[in-house]
C-alpha cells in the first residue's frame, strides 16, 4: 500500500496517470449527461448574477444592499467548496451534487414566494442566498470530478472532456446574463428566479438520471484511507503542498484570477470612460473575448490530445494576458483593441482544457473530491480582493500605468512558473511507463527501502523522483493539448 507522502510525489513529478485501454463499449450518457448538468447550474448562476441584484436595487433602492447580497453568497460559496471535498470523496459527487441543487432549487424557490406573499424581510433574503452559496459551492466542484469517468466511458481523450466543459462554461457564461437581462426588462426581476430554482432543478434531474460515482482506474495506485474528516481533509491538503506542479498550477490560476478581476470590474470600465468608447465597449469587449474562446475551447476539445500541453498553455496564456492590457494602455482605437481581445480569447480558450487535462491527471481518483474542491477554492481566494488592487493601481498610477503594471504582472504570473523544470511533467504519460512505475515502487515497498525510518523513507522515495523527472524531460511522441480553475 503506498503512502500518502508517495502518491503525491508520484503524481506531482511523475507525469501523473493516463488511461488504460478500454474495452467496454462506448456510453455517451455520462458525458452528455455532465456537461448538460454543468450547463443548467453555471446558466442559473450567471441569471442570478444579474436578476438578484436588479431585484435587491428596484425593491430596496439600497446601493449598499445591492452589493451585500452577492457577498453573502460567494463566501459561503468558497468556504462550503474549500471544506467539502472529504464529504464528496466518503458519499459520492453525485449525491452531493444532486442534494446541493435540490436544497438551491428551495432556497430560490421560497425567495419569490415570500416575497409575493409580503413575508421576505431582507435579513431572510441574505440567509437564503447564503443557503444557496453553501450549497452550491460543493455542488458545483462535486460535478466536476464526474469528467475523467465521463470523458473514460464514452472513450475520448480527457482533453476532449475539459475543453467540452470550458466551452459550456464559457457560453453559460455568455447566454446566462443575456437571459437574465430579457427576462428583466419583459417580465420583471421575479420571474428570472424562477428560472433559476428551475434551472437547479434541471441539473439535479440531470445528475441523479444520467451519472455514476466515479471509480479508481485499474492501474492506480490505493490510496490509504486519511481516517475521520479532518483526517482527509489535512491529507489533500497535504497532497496539494507536495505536488509541485499541481501547486504550481493553482498558485498560477489564482493570481491571473485576481489580474482578471482587477481587470474586469475596474479597469476596464475606467478605460472605457476615460478612452470616450462608453459603456458599449464593455459589453463589445466581453462579448468578443468570450465569442472566441467558446470557438477555440471547442477546437480545443477536438485536437488538444495531439498538440504539445506546455507550448500550447505558453502561447495561450500569452495571446490572452499582456497584448489586451498594451492595447489599452497605448490608446489604440476599439476596432484594433477588439482584434486583439478576439486573438486573446483563441488563445485563452485553450488554456482552460489544457490546465483541467493536467489536473485531473495528476489527483488520485479516491482524492480527487478533497484535492480538487481545496485546489479551486485556492484559485478563488484572491478575487474578491481584485478589485481592491484595481482601484488602488488607478489611483496611485493612473489608468495607462495600472494596465501595464497588472499586464506585466500576468506575463510574469504564467511565464515563471511554466519555466520551472516540474512543468515538464504536464506530458501526457502512456500506461507502460505508469505500471512500469508502480512496478519500481512495489518492488522497493517490498524489499523494506519504505518506512524503516524517517531517513529511509525519504531516500526510497527521492531516488525513483529524480529518475521519473529526468525520464519526463524527454519528449514523448504524442503529445496531448490544451486542458480553469
Amino acid at each position: 500500500m503506498a503512502t500518502q507522502h508517495t502518491v503525491a510525489k508520484k503524481a506531482a513529478d511523475d507525469g501523473a496517470r493516463a488511461a488504460a485501454p478500454d474495452m467496454h463499449p462506448r456510453v455517451l450518457r455520462g458525458l452528455v449527461g455532465m456537461l448538460s448538468a454543468n450547463a443548467a447550474a453555471l446558466s442559473a448562476n450567471r441569471v442570478l448574477s444579474i436578476a438578484l441584484p436588479w431585484f435587491v436595487l428596484t425593491t430596496t433602492g439600497s446601493v449598499g444592499k445591492t452589493g451585500l447580497v452577492a457577498f453573502c453568497q460567494i463566501v459561503p460559496y468558497v468556504i462550503s467548496q474549500a471544506l467539502a471535498g472529504p464529504i464528496i470523496d466518503r458519499v459520492g459527487p453525485k449525491r452531493i451534487s444532486v442534494a446541493g441543487d435540490v436544497l438551491s432549487t428551495v432556497a430560490m424557490a421560497t425567495a419569490p414566494l415570500l416575497y409575493l406573499t409580503g413575508g421576505l424581510p431582507f435579513g431572510v433574503l441574505l440567509a437564503l442566498l447564503a443557503v444557496v452559496g453553501a450549497a452550491d459551492g460543493p455542488a458545483n466542484g462535486a460535478k466536476g470530478l464526474f469528467v475523467p469517468s465521463a470523458t473514460r466511458a464514452a472513450r475520448v481523450p480527457i482533453e476532449r472532456g475539459t475543453g467540452l466543459s470550458a466551452a459550456v462554461e464559457r457560453t453559460a457564461t455568455t447566454v446566462g446574463p443575456a437571459i437574465a437581462g430579457v427576462v428583466v426588462t419583459a417580465f420583471g426581476s421575479l420571474y428570472a428566479l424562477w428560472i433559476t430554482a428551475a434551472l437547479f432543478a434541471v441539473s439535479a434531474l440531470i445528475v441523479s438520471t444520467t451519472l455514476t460515482d466515479p471509480v479508481p482506474e485499474p492501474h492506480e495506485i490505493p490510496v490509504e484511507d486519511g481516517g475521520g474528516y479532518f483526517s482527509q481533509l489535512r491529507q489533500g491538503a497535504a497532497f496539494l503542498r507536495d505536488a509541485k506542479l499541481l501547486r504550481s498550477i493553482v498558485g498560477m490560476l489564482a493570481v491571473t484570477n485576481l489580474l482578471d478581476q482587477a481587470f474586469m470590474s475596474v479597469l476596464l470600465p475606467v478605460w472605457a470612460k476615460e478612452s470616450g468608447n462608453g459603456a458599449e465597449a464593455i459589453g463589445l469587449v466581453v462579448s468578443v473575448f468570450a465569442a472566441t474562446s467558446i470557438i477555440a475551447a471547442l477546437v480545443a476539445a477536438g485536437v488538444a490530445e495531439r498538440l504539445p500541453r506546455r507550448t500550447v498553455y505558453l502561447i495561450g496564456f500569452s495571446l490572452g494576458g499582456l497584448p489586451r492590457f498594451a492595447a489599452m494602455a497605448t490608446g489604440a482605437p476599439l476596432w484594433l483593441v477588439l482584434t486583439v481581445l478576439a486573438v486573446g480569447g483563441l488563445g485563452s480558450g485553450f488554456v482552460n482544457p489544457i490546465v483541467g487535462a493536467v489536473t485531473y491527471e495528476l489527483i488520485p481518483t479516491p482524492l480527487l473530491g478533497r484535492v480538487k474542491t481545496l485546489a479551486q477554492a485556492v484559485t478563488w481566494a484572491g478575487i474578491p480582493f481584485g478589485g481592491l488592487l484595481g482601484a488602488g493601481l488607478v489611483t496611485l498610477t493612473g489608468t495607462s500605468t495600472a494596465l501595464w503594471i497588472v499586464g506585466g504582472l500576468y506575463l510574469v504570473a504564467i511565464g515563471v512558473p511554466a519555466m520551472s523544470r516540474e512543468w515538464s511533467g504536464m506530458r501526457k504519460r502512456t500506461v507502460s511507463e505508469h505500471a512500469g512505475a508502480d512496478a519500481v515502487d512495489s518492488v522497493d515497498e517490498m524489499s523494506g527501502a519504505g518506512p524503516a525510518s524517517a531517513a529511509a523513507q525519504t531516500l526510497s522515495q527521492e531516488k525513483p523522483q529524480e529518475k521519473s523527472q529526468e525520464e519526463s524531460s524527454v519528449p514523448a511522441a504524442a503529445l496531448a493539448g490544451p486542458g480553469t480553475a
